[in-house]
């Protein structure tokens, strides 16, 4: 179409936001966030291993039920994802959460994802076709890593005019992440090919949403416990990056790996429909989140302080 997504959407728009938060992050931020081991394990672990596990599981139930067979198999794509390059990185930025962390873990996950995510789709589906390996993680590497330098580097010179000005660095993300959410709702539903019966259509929504719902409050169970070590800054970062999808390599990466297969359309809509369903699910939650992160924060503050010695 006139809007060309094949390349304002895959590169140029992916491009524009990492950019964006190259340019809106602290240097000092992104260094630390680095450091910060246990975080990215838990993040990558939850996402890649935890998450793809329980939906085969689930899965195992639903194949009783007269669902439509390829929208259960869709589901296990989407288990089967990396976390997402831009929607867990501007709703934790919402919040007033660690940032840092979560464009390291949307970045690092992306790439673990090029050669993680068709493995785990061989290894829960099975596909013919070879994946390419090396385009993938160059258009990664162009689209990611290159606007993220770039942003940090340019941030250097005009920092000072950042500081007065405060650009809406947030508004101009979830701008650019509506645009590619409209092009590949569009690019998906407009093959004619697409069977799809209301009943399986509705049930999957409904099966997205208590996913999401649930996995949230497992993270948030995990990363709140007294010996975690997470500050609740990461806490909502974990939340966000562990049970976020990536939409943007998603769709890609299934045209790849499932390339000639007829029923791809059928295959890619849990993945379409649970990408808008995390935003939606994560922007209502926002207020809730920030509420918690900021009482918890004052609360540890408090502990903290040292007591003023009692006067005799």
């Amino acid at each position: 179409g006139p809007l060309k997504p094949e390349i304002t959407i895959t590169y140029i728009a992916v491009s524009a936001i990492f950019f964006n938060s190259g340019l809106s992050l602290k240097t000092e931020e992104l260094t630390s966030a680095l450091m910060h081991v246990k975080l990215h394990l838990f993040v990558q672990i939850f996402t890649l291993v935890f998450f793809p596990t329980a939906i085969w599981l689930f899965l195992q139930l639903l194949s009783i039920t007269p669902i439509n067979e390829w929208l259960l198999k869709g589901l296990q794509t989407v288990g089967c994802m990396p976390p997402p390059v831009s929607s867990a990185v501007i709703l934790t930025k919402a919040v007033g959460g660690n940032e840092a962390a979560a464009i390291f873990n949307s970045a690092f996950g992306s790439f673990l994802g090029i050669v993680i995510t068709p493995l785990l789709l061989l290894l829960f589906l099975g596909s013919s076709s070879s994946v390419p390996f090396t385009s993938i993680f160059s258009q990664l590497f162009m689209t990611v890593v290159v606007p993220l330098i770039i942003g940090q580097i340019v941030r250097r010179y005009i920092k000072d005019w950042l500081e007065r000005k405060k650009p809406p660095f947030g508004a101009i993300s979830s701008c650019v992440l509506l645009m590619i959410i409209y092009t590949t709702f569009c690019d998906t539903f407009a093959n004619p090919n697409i069977d799809l019966d209301k009943f399986s259509l509705i049930v999957i929504v409904f099966i997205i949403f208590s996913v999401q719902m649930s996995f949230m409050f497992l993270t948030f169970l995990f990363s709140t416990r007294n010996n975690s070590g997470f500050t609740p800054a990461d806490t909502v970062a974990i939340v966000f990056c562990s049970t976020h999808k990536s939409l943007t390599l998603g769709i890609p990466m299934l045209k790849i790996v499932f390339a000639g297969y007829e029923h791809l359309s059928l295959i890619s809509v849990p993945l379409l429909i649970y990408h808008p369903a995390q935003i939606l699910l994560g922007s209502l939650l926002v207020p809730t989140i920030k509420s918690w992160m900021v009482s918890r924060q004052k609360a540890l503050k408090l502990t903290r302080q040292p007591k003023a010695p009692v006067k005799v």
